[in-house]
């Protein structure tokens, strides 16, 4: 296990377009997006290369963490790279890379988030599964 780096991997029960769509449009995005207790309550996000994202996570005591960053590489429906700030030492500055590939249940949803520093792994581990849990529940909801 490598301590600076996550990688997860999930069938998601939807079409591959579905799915990058569900992962890059504001309106789909807030209904799955954040871990259990977090609620996605504005979402900005501009697709293309140096476009820029923001995703408002509100925390259950009614604070809010802006998430932003900047697309590296922009492949619909195929891949998704940026950078991802949260404000927090040790997750600023870090490194997503989504992968959408075609899957005879659906999609294949590859996740790897890099350079993180060492004691904000596990939260992020945790954060991301939550949305993958939402984005599933989304999905197989129809």
């Amino acid at each position: 296990m490598d301590a600076t780096r996550i990688s997860l991997s999930r069938i998601i029960r939807a079409p591959r377009q579905f799915v990058f769509e569900a992962w890059t449009t504001p309106s789909l995005l807030m209904k799955w997006w954040g871990p259990e207790g977090v609620r996605c309550t504005a979402a900005e996000v501009d697709l293309r290369e140096g476009g820029e994202y923001r995703i408002a996570n509100q925390h259950g005591d009614g604070s809010v963490t802006w998430i932003s960053g900047v697309f590296e590489r922009v492949r619909p429906p195929e891949e998704l790279v940026y950078s991802w700030n949260i404000g927090m030492p040790g997750a600023d500055g870090s490194r997503v890379k989504v992968e959408f590939r075609s899957h005879e249940e659906g999609t294949e949803l590859i996740l790897v988030h890099e350079r993180l520093a060492a004691g904000v792994r596990d939260m992020h581990l945790a954060g991301w599964t939550g949305c993958l849990d939402g984005l599933e529940a989304m999905a197989e909801a129809g």
